[in-house]
């Protein structure tokens, strides 16, 4: 990212600087951690009224083979525009699906979007597609 935009300024004449927003990060420990987006806090100061949506549910392997593993999400939207803002996730996989959340993010795109497409199954990534009312609302979360 930065190289294409010292690139574009110094080869095309293109005054470009690197945008750092939405960069996901990972922690590749066990389990694995990682997140893109704005936290609950920074999301609710910036956006207000926020959805939280949460999942902790086994890994389709963990529930074949008797395995203890679990794995935690939380996808936080803009309540007003379903506006993508951040995902939290502990668990297998993890790392590997913030690359593709934080395109999603920087694109701007929105639950319904999400919701609006099949997930591949079986994943761990699947789960964001599942519809389900946000953890933050007096609706029952069924996992």
């Amino acid at each position: 990212m930065e190289g294409g935009a010292l690139a574009k300024t110094l080869f095309l004449n293109t005054p470009t600087k690197p945008d750092y927003g939405d960069i996901g990060s990972a922690l590749f420990s066990q389990p694995p951690i990682g997140q893109v987006g704005l936290t609950e806090e920074q999301a609710i100061q910036q956006y207000g009224d926020i959805d939280i949506f949460t999942a902790n549910f086994p890994p389709l392997k963990a529930t074949l083979s008797g395995l203890p593993d679990n794995i935690f999400m939380k996808l936080i939207v803009c309540a007003k525009t379903n506006k993508f803002l951040g995902l939290h996730m502990c668990g297998e996989d993890s790392p590997e699906i913030m690359q593709g959340f934080s395109v999603a993010i920087k694109a701007s795109l929105t639950k319904e979007d999400f919701d609006s497409t099949v997930g591949i199954h079986p994943t761990v990534a699947e789960v964001c597609w599942e519809p389900r009312p946000p953890s933050n609302s007096d609706s029952q979360i069924i996992d």
